[in-house]
């Protein structure tokens, strides 16, 4: 397994989502990730039982000290109504948060959502009241925007805070059309030049773009209401169509290349996947032995017509 630095805190580069975990046969893909070498997590407080099955499991394992978690709060739907990115709320998910997974600290915390209403003063000088008492070791934003983020930051420093030092958003070879799911963020080209030039880790949600490389769509079947609106467009199916070039010559698939090209970006990358059995797992894992030249990810992502 490969790492990824967030503040000093190495999390494993593959990232396990648990937003559909259940009890029935979580657990077994919990112990087949960290088997495979696998230590992070990527949780929530609105991903309702999750975070119950993750504590439990850890407090049976004995693994909390082996294990990254990273869990996000103050999401607009879950709870309270109306907007939620505020301190009592942030305040209220931690809380809750920390006593679901039964532990004393979480090792990334973010926020789920933004409100770009709220000033971002008081959002920081709460986090960074946890980041003080121990409660976390490091914060970060799950789709806010660069912009969102480098404001929140310029705060931080000129207040002696700590900023958000990782973000969450969409990354994958496949652009999103549109927000997959309302609110949601994708790095788009200015979004990943800035990753690049301030060197802030990206973890990517829907590394994988649901899918849409594993040979289960193509641009006659449209039954997939939700991958047509988002995914279906010329670009993406040429990037699919080099994606297959590419995965014949070296031996692999196109949905290993599509996560090989998340993982090798200019600028540090994790890829969170879902994996519902142990084979999609083992192939997630091989991405991590694909290697792409700059040429080759160029040409994958359309930026250049031939790879030479």
């Amino acid at each position: 397994m490969k790492f990824v630095d967030v503040n000093g805190i190495q999390l494993s580069s593959l990232i396990m989502g648990t937003g559909d975990l259940r009890k029935q046969n979580g657990t077994e893909m919990l112990d087949l990730y960290v088997n495979a070498g696998g230590t992070t997590l990527d949780t929530a407080h609105q991903y309702k039982q999750a975070e119950k099955i993750i504590g439990a499991w850890m407090k049976e394992k004995g693994n909390r000290d082996r294990l990254v978690i990273m869990t996000k709060g103050a999401h607009h739907d879950d709870g309270s109504p109306g907007p939620r990115v505020n301190p009592e709320s942030i305040r209220k998910d931690l809380f809750e948060s920390l006593d679901r997974l039964e532990t004393g600290y979480i090792d990334l915390y973010a926020l789920h959502r933004d409100d770009p209403s709220i000033h971002v003063g008081s959002i920081m000088e709460e986090l960074n009241r946890h980041l003080a008492d121990g409660r976390v070791r490091a914060i970060g934003a799950s789709n806010w925007t660069h912009q969102r983020i480098q404001e929140a930051n310029d705060y931080a420093n000129s207040h002696g805070l700590s900023g958000f030092s990782f973000s969450s958003t969409n990354l994958a070879l496949a652009v999103a059309s549109e927000p997959r799911w309302a609110g949601c963020v994708s790095a788009d080209v200015e979004a990943c030049a800035w990753h690049e030039r301030n060197q802030i880790p990206l973890l990517a949600w829907s590394s994988q773009a649901g899918g849409f490389f594993s040979g289960l769509f193509s641009p006659e079947d449209r039954s997939n209401e939700e991958m047509v609106r988002v995914y279906y467009t010329d670009d993406n199916w040429l990037r699919y169509e080099r994606a297959k070039i590419l995965a014949g010559e070296k031996g692999v698939t196109a949905i290993q290349i599509a996560l090989a090209f998340v993982l090798q970006r200019s600028f540090p990358t994790g890829a969170i996947i879902g994996p519902r059995n142990g084979a999609e797992l083992n192939d997630s894992l091989h991405a991590l032995d694909i290697l792409l030249t700059s040429q080759e990810l160029e040409w994958l992502n359309l930026e250049r017509g031939e790879r030479v």
